[in-house]
C-alpha cells in the first residue's frame, strides 16, 4: 500500500514525488517514457539549451558593436542538437537521482485506474496492480493538431514542438502556424540561424494574452530581422510544403521546406481510465479546486492536464499544494502571480494583469512605462537594443497588479514583480526596497517613480 501514487513524471509529478519523498510519504511515481516530461524532454530545456546556442552566435556576429571583432562565425547545427540531447540527459538523470534519495519508486509503463474502494485506489501497469490511498494525475499536454484539409497528407514536412527538436539538419525555410509562445521561439531561434521563417497566425497580434503593446513592440523587432508575419490569417489548406490562407477575403499562399504547426496544447485525459472512477472532466482538463483535488476523493490533479495554466513552474507549484495538504498543511493555488516568459532574444516576461486584462475586468488602475534604456546596465550590455518596462498599479490603494518587460534579461527579474504582486505590495513600499546598482532589475524601481 502506498500513501501516494503519482501518473505522470513531468514538473508537477516528480516534483510532488520529491516533496512527499521528504515527508517521509510512501510514494510510487509511474511515467511511461522519461522522466521530466514534455518540459524537459521536448520543450522548456531543450529549446532553451538551443536558444542559448542561437543567442551566442548572434552576439558573435554582432560582436564589432562591442568592439570585439571575430571571423569565420559559423554554426554548426548537429553540434547544436548534440549539446541539447547532452543536456536533457544530465538532467532526466538529475531527477532520477533525487526520486532515489527520496525513496521514490519509479516505475516506467503506461498507467491504468482500474478502480476506488474501502481498500485504495487501484493502478495496473505493466501487467502488475498497485494500492494507494492517494492519487495524483499529472499527465500533461500534447501538441494540438487541428483538422486542417491536407496536413495529414503532407508527410514529415509537418512537425510539431517534438518533431522540430529531432531534426538533424537545419531547414531553409520554416512556416509556423500560430504566433503564440511556443511558435514564437523557435521562430527566434531559426531566424537567428540564418532560416527563413513566415508566421501565419489568426489572431490580431501574436503571443495571444501577453500585453498588446509589448507583443507589438517584439514583433517590429523581428520584422526588422527578416521573419514576415502575416495576422488576422486564418489557414484553410496545406498542401505538401504550401500553406494556403485567408485574409481579408483573399487567399494567400506561403512555402516552407518545414511546417510547424503550433497553434496550442491539450491535456491528454484519454486512456488513462478515470472512467472507472468517475472523475470530472471540463473543457479543458480535468476539473479540480484550489487545492488541486477532483470531485473524486483521494484523486488530484495538477499540471497540464487540468487545462489550466499549462506552464512548468505552475505545474510544480500544483503539484506542491497537493502534498502540503496531504502532509497537514492547508495550502491553496493562486494564479495571480504567475509568470510568463517569452525566451526570444529580446526576451519578454510579465506576470499580472496587463492593461487589456485589467479593463476587460473593470479595474481602475494606473500604467508607468520606462524604456529600459534608463537602465545603464541595459545600455551598457545591449547596443542598439530596445526594451520597455511597464508597471500596473490599483488606482485606489496602489498596490502592484502587474508588471511586463521587453527586454534582456527579463526571464531573471520577472520574479520579483511577483513577489510584490504575491505580497501586494504598494508603490511606497516597492520605492523602499533597495535594488542593486549597476543592474538592469533597477528598471522596476524607476518605472514604480515613474507614477505621477
Amino acid at each position: 500500500m502506498y500513501d501516494l501514487i503519482i501518473i505522470g513524471g513531468g514538473p508537477a509529478g516528480y516534483v510532488a514525488a520529491e516533496r512527499a519523498g521528504e515527508k517521509g510519504l510512501k510514494v510510487a511515481l509511474i511515467e511511461k517514457k522519461a522522466l521530466g516530461g514534455v518540459c524537459l524532454n521536448e520543450g522548456c530545456i531543450p529549446t532553451k539549451t538551443m536558444l542559448y546556442s542561437a543567442k551566442t552566435y548572434e552576439n558573435a556576429l554582432l560582436g564589432d558593436k562591442y568592439g570585439v571583432f571575430v571571423d569565420n562565425v559559423r554554426f554548426d547545427y548537429g553540434k547544436v542538437v548534440a549539446r541539447k540531447n547532452k543536456v536533457v540527459r544530465k538532467l532526466v538523470a538529475g531527477i532520477k537521482s533525487k526520486m532515489k534519495s527520496n525513496n521514490v519508486e519509479v516505475i516506467t509503463g503506461e498507467a491504468n485506474i482500474l478502480s476506488r474502494n474501502s481498500e485504495g485506489i487501484k493502478v495496473a501497469c505493466n501487467g502488475e496492480e498497485y494500492i494507494a490511498k492517494n492519487l495524483l494525475i499529472s499527465t500533461g499536454s500534447e501538441a494540438f493538431v487541428p483538422p486542417i484539409p491536407g496536413l495529414a497528407e503532407s508527410g514529415d514536412i509537418i512537425v510539431t514542438n517534438r518533431e522540430i527538436l529531432e531534426m538533424k539538419e537545419q531547414p531553409k525555410s520554416l512556416v509556423v502556424i500560430g504566433g503564440g509562445v511556443i511558435g514564437m521561439e523557435f521562430a527566434s531561434f531559426y531566424n537567428s540561424i540564418g532560416t527563413k521563417v513566415t508566421i501565419v497566425e489568426m489572431l490580431p497580434e501574436i503571443l495571444g494574452a501577453n500585453d498588446f503593446e509589448i507583443s507589438r513592440m517584439l514583433r517590429d523587432i523581428y520584422s526588422k530581422k527578416g521573419i514576415e508575419f502575416n495576422l488576422n490569417a486564418k489557414v484553410v489548406q496545406i498542401d505538401g510544403n504550401k500553406v494556403i490562407y485567408e485574409k481579408d477575403g483573399e487567399t494567400h499562399t506561403v512555402e516552407g521546406e518545414k511546417i510547424l504547426v503550433s497553434v496550442g496544447r491539450r491535456a491528454v485525459t484519454q486512456g488513462l481510465g478515470l472512467e472507472n472512477i468517475g472523475v470530472e472532466l471540463t473543457k479543458g482538463g480535468i476539473k479540480v479546486d484550489e487545492k488541486m483535488r477532483t470531485n473524486v476523493p483521494n484523486v488530484f490533479a495538477a499540471g497540464d492536464v487540468t487545462g489550466f495554466s499549462l506552464l512548468a513552474h505552475t505545474a510544480s507549484r500544483e503539484g506542491e499544494v497537493v502534498v502540503n495538504n496531504l502532509t497537514g498543511r492547508n495550502d491553496i493555488m493562486r494564479y495571480n502571480a504567475i509568470p510568463g516568459v517569452v525566451y526570444t532574444n529580446p526576451e519578454v516576461a510579465g506576470v499580472g494583469e496587463t492593461e487589456e486584462s485589467a479593463k476587460a475586468k473593470g479595474l481602475s488602475v494606473k500604467v508607468a512605462k520606462l524604456a529600459m534604456a534608463y537602465s545603464g546596465r541595459f545600455v551598457a550590455e545591449n547596443e542598439g537594443g530596445s526594451g520597455i518596462c511597464k508597471v500596473i498599479i490599483g488606482e485606489k490603494y496602489g498596490e502592484v497588479l502587474g508588471v511586463h518587460m521587453l527586454g534582456n534579461p527579463s526571464s531573471e527579474m520577472i520574479y520579483g514583480a511577483c513577489i510584490a504582486i504575491e505580497q501586494e505590495m504598494t508603490l511606497q513600499e516597492m520605492q523602499e526596497i533597495v535594488f542593486p546598482h549597476p543592474t538592469v532589475s533597477e528598471i522596476f524601481k524607476e518605472t514604480i517613480f515613474a507614477f505621477k
